[in-house]
């Protein structure tokens, strides 16, 4: 098996993202110190199930079997489905080495972004102040969204936790102007300027997920919004910097990032997110993917290619420092 897709060879200097297919405890001991401005995880939530979603295609017909937008019918082809197990006997234990290593190798002035849900973020954020230390912690977001089934039992369970570290809570990057506003829920009551400006988001985003039947929605059990990715790159990342998620999955993260004119490095040992992150990147020249799978000597090519990757987080910083 070739260890990368056929794609034209690209330079250092326009080698914008990695996608790595391999084991993330792996692939993050071949990443320096100090090297990343922006680690996010969404890793498995450990909601003891098979997490599956279909995989549809969605085509606009009057005598459809679904209704969207503004009332116009659409016709859902079924394609297949994708999942993956999401259970673990000892989850702090896999979560473990991995938050250390995401401290290891960020920049001083970098942050980390855990994202999860109720059942395990109270534990992880334990683990992460032993790791990062209290003094780290800056919030505990919550995306807040109002899709899918609501139980009678007990309240309905429509938000995902995010918490933020700094590296060093006394000098890590953050750039509130760079941020998407949001309208004012009473733009009456500040008047006209600062109603047409908007305001900073709070720690509470209110935010649809990714439509199961919309343009966004790649067939990813998991899927995060671009939106939500875009929002955490602008405010922690700065331009020409190097995103790190190594849950990766549909490859959001990197995504956002390859958008916002950042560089990025995503892993995964998922096949099926693989599948995924080949066609969301298909045709980016600028974008390598190595296939480690089931490859225990890749370690120097996984070595060489993350190097390639800061290589050109460098060459933007002297550009921009330039300038």
């Amino acid at each position: 098996m070739s260890a990368m897709l056929a794609r034209p060879a690209v330079s250092p200097a326009r080698c914008r993202g990695l996608v790595v297919l391999a084991d993330n405890l792996e692939v993050l001991r071949h990443v320096p110190d100090a090297s990343i401005d922006l680690v996010y995880v969404d890793p498995p939530f450990n909601t003891g199930k098979r997490q599956t979603r279909p995989v549809l295609r969605t085509e606009q017909d009057e005598g459809g079997d679904r209704t969207g937008f503004g009332g116009k019918r659409y016709r859902t082809t079924r394609l297949g489905q994708r999942s993956f197990a999401d259970a673990f006997d000892d989850y702090l234990a896999f979560l473990e080495p991995r938050i250390a290593e995401a401290h290891r190798v960020l920049k001083p002035t970098g942050s980390f972004y855990l994202h999860l849900d109720y059942r395990e973020v109270h534990y992880a954020k334990v683990l992460a102040d032993g790791i990062f230390g209290r003094e780290a912690f800056l919030n505990e977001i919550v995306w807040a969204y109002d899709y899918g089934a609501r139980t009678r039992r007990r309240w309905p369970a429509k938000h995902d936790d995010i918490l933020l570290y700094a590296k060093d809570p006394e000098q890590y990057f953050f750039d509130a102007d760079a941020i998407d506003r949001i309208p004012y829920m009473a733009p009456g009551l500040v008047g006209p300027e600062k109603a047409a400006r908007g305001k900073l988001p709070t720690d509470t985003w209110w935010h649809t997920i990714v439509s199961p039947t919309g343009k966004e929605k790649l067939g990813y059990p998991t899927q995060k919004p671009l939106g939500i990715l875009s929002r955490i790159v602008r405010a922690s990342c700065p331009a020409g910097g190097v995103v790190l998620d190594f849950f990766a999955g549909s490859g959001t993260a990197g995504a956002a990032a390859r958008a916002l004119g950042r560089h990025f490095i995503l892993v995964d040992s998922s096949a099926e997110a693989g599948a995924v992150m080949r066609g969301r990147f298909e045709g980016a020249s600028d974008v390598l993917v190595l296939d480690a799978l089931g490859r225990g000597e890749a370690g120097l090519e996984i070595r060489e290619q993350i190097a390639r990757v800061l290589e050109a987080d460098g060459q933007a910083d002297q550009a921009i420092a330039d300038a």
